[in-house]
């Protein structure tokens, strides 16, 4: 365990939001190093979707510090939570999910959180453990101990109802689960987002209510996505997935806002505050190329999710895209089935949704008209443009400067 207390609050609060409560976090860490006695931190996810982006990797990057300063990582698997849903952010009740369904998506999340953690070091465990036992009056027990208004003190919950928008009674128990987590673990620390407040709290609240040591919340703060502004998201198509592979991560790191690099480094990186600090300078003065600054960033994170070895690989692919201006060495296939066009001709805008780099016909023609769309390196700019199947066969269709299909007509 790392025994210098300054060292242990510098890392733990690089990068953190909110820490509640700070002057306690420092007494439990200095116990800490003094009894020799690791902390237990927690972080619970709902596994409600297949896979996780590197905004999800946010609070793991924070739990993974943890684990490097040798506090103890418990990993919750909200298998029991999910079957409600996370409301937090939430304007309706999220759609109910099958147990099978929820096993698939855990499996993933565990493989995709083990390319942040360091899975010897973390103690992994799925919340239905116990919860499911819970009986009926175990839970009226539980739900005595909170009023409606303090669940109408968040947010969401406020907003809706304040809208005449419907909350399931149901919704209120969310919280109340999650708190029970901090107390079946008995947790130190619990690790959240900043939607997560309200339930980092909750946590807190029944751990003291139940006669336990109340829990330190620390709150991330949401990553921004790829275009500098709004947070990353898969509906707003600017996250990069943690199991994309190295290159398409490179490009899209390369392709992020000078202005939120910085961010990136605190929020996904293992690097100390100084050496952040030293990035940023040097970057003010000019003596250091935003785009070197990327390229190490982009090294960085590839490195966690996959090896070094692919980081390097992946930065001599893109430039060999991007640089020498040549096609990737593994493209993708798209396959035309040219007994579906009796004329023996196909749209070009047609190519672009059937090959999937296009969601629909309007947003193709979209792309063709700027200049996006190009056919063997041939720039496609009329978006009512025919061609010949047959002439397709093995030629790279291009859009914009990262994604590439290769044509193959049978």
């Amino acid at each position: 365990m790392e025994k210098d207390i300054k060292k242990q609050l510098e890392m733990i609060n690089m990068g953190t939001e909110d820490i509640l409560v700070r002057d306690e976090l420092e007494d439990i860490i200095e116990g800490s190093i003094k009894d020799e006695d690791p902390l237990k931190v927690k972080l619970g996810l709902d596994p409600t979707a297949p896979d996780i982006h590197l905004g999800h990797t946010v609070v793991l990057n924070k739990l993974r510090t943890f684990q490097d300063l040798g506090h103890k990582a418990i990993l919750i698997i909200g298998d029991y939570t999910a079957r409600i849903g996370d409301p937090s952010g939430r304007s309706a009740l999220r759609p109910k999910l099958s147990p099978d369904t929820i096993d698939r998506n855990a499996e993933t999340y565990m493989k995709q959180a083990f390319k942040i953690l360091d899975p010897d070091r973390t103690e992994l465990v799925r919340n239905s453990r116990w919860l499911q036992p819970l009986n009926f009056e175990d839970i009226l027990g539980l739900t005595s101990r909170f009023t409606v208004a303090r669940m109408l003190e968040r947010d969401d919950f406020k907003k809706r109802f304040k809208g005449n928008v419907p909350i399931a009674i149901m919704e209120f128990l969310y919280p109340i689960m999650q708190a029970y987590d901090s107390v079946a673990i008995e947790a130190d620390i619990e690790l959240g987002g900043t939607d997560q407040r309200f339930n980092l709290l909750m946590g807190r609240e029944l751990q003291k209510d139940m006669g336990q040591r109340p829990q330190i919340a620390i709150t991330m703060p949401i990553l921004v996505g790829t275009d500098g502004r709004e947070k990353m998201s898969k509906s707003l198509g600017n996250y990069i997935g943690v199991d994309e592979s190295p290159s398409e991560t490179f490009g899209k790191i390369m392709s992020i806002p000078d202005q939120a690099m910085l961010d990136y480094f605190r929020l996904l990186t293992r690097l100390d505050s100084v050496e952040i600090e030293n990035i940023g300078s040097d970057m003010e003065r000019g003596s250091l190329n935003p785009s070197l600054a990327k390229r190490r960033l982009a090294g960085i994170i590839i490195g966690y999710l996959h090896s070094a070895g692919e980081a390097e690989e992946a930065e001599k692919e893109f430039d060999r895209v991007f640089k020498a201006g040549e096609a990737p060495d593994d493209i993708e296939e798209s396959v035309i089935d040219s007994s579906k066009y009796k004329d023996g001709r196909i749209w070009a805008a047609r190519i672009l949704t059937d090959s999937g780099l296009a969601a629909s016909n309007g947003e193709a023609r979209r792309l063709i008209k700027q200049g996006a769309v190009r056919i063997d390196s041939r720039k496609i700019d009329d978006d009512s443009l025919e061609l010949e199947i047959k002439d397709l066969h093995g030629k790279i269709i291009q859009k914009g400067k990262r994604h590439f299909r290769r044509i193959i007509v049978e």
